[in-house]
């Protein structure tokens, strides 16, 4: 086969078309062979949350909330080194209002943590999630009186 360009002829070789036709048809037969079933990822198990006071889901919340009823607890700055599948774990700070002479007049004091969730359980009327049930407050430096510098709580929201 020739073909034409400019004034000299170009030959195109027939056997190097063929063999890219070829390996095309090839390439489209290996990828039908493969079958459905591998090409699907597994199924990721039910994803983990911790619910805040507001009875909604977070995962690797930044801030969390003890103290729902007055906001005299927060954990705040987390860094999570780990989530799942049966144990989170971070790092941060708890900052605790003193109450002192009373809680409106008191201020917030900061507290080194660690903090780990655990025991995961099916989150009722949220079939798709699980939440953890326990948080691990591990207190790096000193506690706020009068709290363990190790304590575990159990999550009711």
């Amino acid at each position: 086969m020739e073909a034409s360009r400019g004034t000299r002829p170009v030959r195109v070789r027939r056997h190097g078309v063929r063999r890219a036709a070829l390996l095309c048809a090839l390439a489209a037969l290996a990828a039908a062979a493969v079958p459905a079933s591998a090409a699907r990822t597994p199924a990721a198990p039910d994803p983990l949350v911790v619910v805040d006071c507001f009875d909604k889901p977070q995962v690797r919340p930044e801030e969390y909330l003890l103290a729902c009823g007055d906001g005299n607890n927060r954990l705040v700055a987390l860094r999570w080194r780990s989530w799942g599948p049966g144990t989170a774990t971070a790092t941060g700070t708890d900052m605790v209002n003193d109450c002192r002479p009373y809680c409106a007049a008191g201020h917030f004091r900061a507290y080194p943590v660690t903090v780990t969730l655990s025991k995961p359980q099916p989150w009722p009327g949220h079939p798709d999630l699980r939440r953890f049930t326990t948080i691990r407050l591990l207190y790096t430096d000193t506690a706020p009186h009068p709290v363990p510098k190790d304590v575990t709580y159990k999550l009711v929201y």
